[in-house]
């Protein structure tokens, strides 16, 4: 009946999600698991929402957290327990990273982590060899610190679009090119440097002629420029400009020329990252908004029992919990080698619209307290609408829904 009513294509689609989702069906978290969120939730409650509101008043990096996340070995869960790491997958390292931002971090419990072990350790951990393997990953996973160089000025969003060239001299590679919006470029000590070898005009197509390098920092011939933000005080993002940068053919990660396909292994851990952390900010700020609407009295009744205020933190609620289940699917796909584009993408759509709703309406319940610093939720305020632009923007994760989902034509 099921098969008549909605006809075959869908219930092809239905078993394959069953397929896909059924061995996540135990939601009960396993011991290794369960320490992960319980040393993240201590971690947090040492550097709570005052010790940011400090931070990012001062433009200061967190060294004292990011020293607590390398002794706890959050860095290292996604490496290989030979490189002396946990050996855990992007579930394990989403766990940490959503725990940290909901119980108080706000986006920097994400953030470093990101930088690092996402753009460094998983990027080596899928496609170094293992020379690049022995001599990054023990590094990464004791707390050295990475950046990733994606992004121009010139090409945005459209990553095959990009200028910086590389060319191959005498056995190495001359790099020239500008980028932007490189945060932790500063304090990191190894960059993903992301290239062209071949003219975007002169590739078979357009997906080739992108290569990926393994960059040692700092660099003489790498210069970097601060670029000032609206928020995210604690970590610095720079404009890059890089000078006949001369790299070894070594420092090739992966194969040349296919950069774009081997890249995909790091753009989507981001995308769940920061999905990650649109959750964790939208429950964050509705746990605070839930505490204060239970205390403040407006006409001899709390707040909280006017539907006005319950109802749009608990529809918020409800969505940060389906879109918590995404993600996690994404993570799990990643995890055993599928395809997980599709599952990535609308877990950013569906938490960034969640989390947004979610700080804006706690906002609304602090009222002219929520627009003061002392409160912290417009820095939650701050931090959630740059995961609406970053990694990717919104437009363009719902443009891949469109296309690579729904079937639709290219929209861009």
């Amino acid at each position: 009946m099921f098969c008549i009513f909605f006809g075959k294509a869908f219930y092809s689609d239905f078993l394959e999600n069953v397929r896909l989702v059924v061995g996540v069906m135990d939601f009960e978290l396993t011991p290794e698991q369960k320490m992960i969120v319980e040393t993240a939730t201590e971690i947090a409650r040492d550097y709570g929402p005052e010790y940011w509101r400090e931070k990012d008043r001062k433009h200061e990096f967190p060294e004292d957290f990011w020293k607590s996340l390398v002794e706890a070995g959050f860095p290292g869960i996604v490496i290989p327990e030979k490189y002396g790491g946990s050996g855990m997958g992007m579930f394990e390292m989403l766990l940490a990273m959503e725990t940290l931002v909901s119980e108080g971090c706000g986006l920097a419990g994400e953030w470093f982590l990101c930088l690092s072990a996402v753009f460094g350790g998983l990027s080596i951990v899928k496609h170094g060899n293992e020379a690049q393997k022995e001599k990054y990953l023990p590094k990464i996973a004791k707390g050295m610190e990475f950046c990733l160089a994606l992004t121009e000025p010139d090409a945005g969003t459209n990553t095959l679009n990009i200028k910086t060239m590389a060319v191959k001299q005498d056995g190495e590679y001359v790099v020239n090119g500008q980028k932007i919006f490189i945060s932790g470029a500063d304090r990191a000590k190894g960059m993903l440097l992301v290239t062209r070898t071949t003219p975007v005009d002169k590739a078979p197509k357009r997906t080739l002629g992108l290569t990926l390098f393994l960059v040692d920092l700092p660099n003489p011939a790498i210069e970097i420029i601060p670029i000032e933000k609206h928020g995210m005080n604690y970590s610095k993002t720079f404009e890059v400009y890089i000078s006949d940068l001369r790299v070894p053919k070594e420092n090739v990660l992966g194969e040349p020329e296919k950069g774009w396909y081997l890249l995909l292994d790091t753009l989507n851990p981001e995308r769940m990252s920061f999905s990650a952390a649109a959750c964790g900010l939208g429950l964050l700020a509705i746990k605070k908004a839930v505490e204060y609407a239970k205390e403040r009295r407006v006409f001899e009744a709390p707040i909280g029992a006017h539907q006005a205020i319950q109802f749009p933190l608990a529809e918020a609620k409800a969505k940060i919990e389906a879109a918590r289940l995404l993600n996690y699917k994404a993570a799990w796909l990643y995890d055993r080698g599928q395809e997980c584009g599709a599952e990535a993408n609308m877990a950013k759509v569906a938490a960034v619209e969640a989390g947004t709703e979610a700080v804006y309406h706690a906002m609304q319940t602090f009222g002219g307290y929520g627009y003061t610093v002392e409160y912290d939720v417009e820095r939650w305020w701050r931090e959630i609408n740059l995961i609406r632009l970053a990694p990717v923007t919104h437009q363009m994760a719902l443009a891949f829904i469109g296309q690579h989902v729904l079937g639709l034509p290219k929209s861009y």
